[in-house]
Order: C-alpha cells, then structure tokens, then sequence
C-alpha cells in the first residue's frame, strides 16, 4: 500500500494551514499543532526540515514562527513529500542498481518504474495552495470529530 509518512501528512496540514486564506503571514509551530492535535515537538522538527530545505522560511523573536518561502501555487505536494522524506520509491531496489538478486531477471521493473513517474507527476501537479482551497471551516457539534481536511476519492 501506498502511504505518506506522518511527518509528511503533518508537514503537508501545516502547509495547507498557513496557506489558508485569511491566514496571518507568519504562524507558530505550537499554534499550528494545537490547532491540529499534533505534538508540538515532532512538528517543530517537520517545519525545522522543510525550513532547511527551502519550503518554508523561519522567522526568530517574539512574534516569530514559519512562513511560506514561496507562494502556495508555487510548491507542490511533491517538494513537501521529498523535503521530509527524500525521493519517492515504490521498491527497494532502483533501475540502476543491481544489489538486489533479481535484478537481472526482473520483468516488473521498468513498468514500476513508469508507475513511479506517475505518481511523482501527480504529486508534482498538486499544490499547497490546492490543499488550502479544499480546507472546509470546522463545525463541531458536541462530542463530533472534526474534519478539517475532506479525502478525496481517487
């Protein structure tokens, strides 16, 4: 099964969140995992990453937290996923590398390479700011969970 690593999943709400319209331009790491029910300290680290990476800008002081270091248009749900969890991979074994047994036998690994494109296109082509403009304003009724992020149906 395919999956987004947790740090992933939460560097991608924190994207969306600070993303949001009417959001301030700069947002705390607490105020962001508080928001969310997310510990604040491995979110830090998840931000603390995507600073160092170039996603988000870190802003020092009183006042200061994280700031988009581009426009949400500009950064796609594939340069979170790869700035917290490095290049996207379906096996273990790549199309250059031959440490795994079967390599020179494997009849599957150029078409999993293509489903690998494709996979990576399709995260490249989502943006942050599409992420936002799906954020739906919570409604909570006594005791509800709240959604804050509707799931697609791919």
């Amino acid at each position: 099964m395919l999956r987004l690593s947790k740090k992933a999943d939460y560097g991608l709400i924190a994207l969306s969140y600070m993303a949001a319209a009417g959001q301030r331009p700069i947002v705390s790491a607490r105020e962001m995992a508080e928001q969310h029910d997310i510990p604040v300290e491995l979110l830090a680290k998840v931000l603390q990453r995507l600073a160092r990476r170039g996603v988000l800008t870190s802003v020092q002081g009183v006042n200061g937290g994280y700031r988009l270091a581009r426009s949400p248009q500009a950064i796609s749900v594939a340069d979170v996923v790869e700035a917290i969890d490095g290049p996207l991979t379906l096996t273990a074994c790549s199309d250059t590398s031959d440490s795994c047994d079967q390599f020179a036998k494997c009849n599957i690994r150029d078409p999993l390479h293509r489903i690998r494109e494709r996979i990576a296109l399709a995260l490249a082509t989502c943006s942050v700011a599409e992420l936002a403009a799906d954020r739906v304003a919570p409604v909570v009724a006594a005791g509800a969970p709240v959604q804050l992020m509707p799931r697609r149906r791919v």
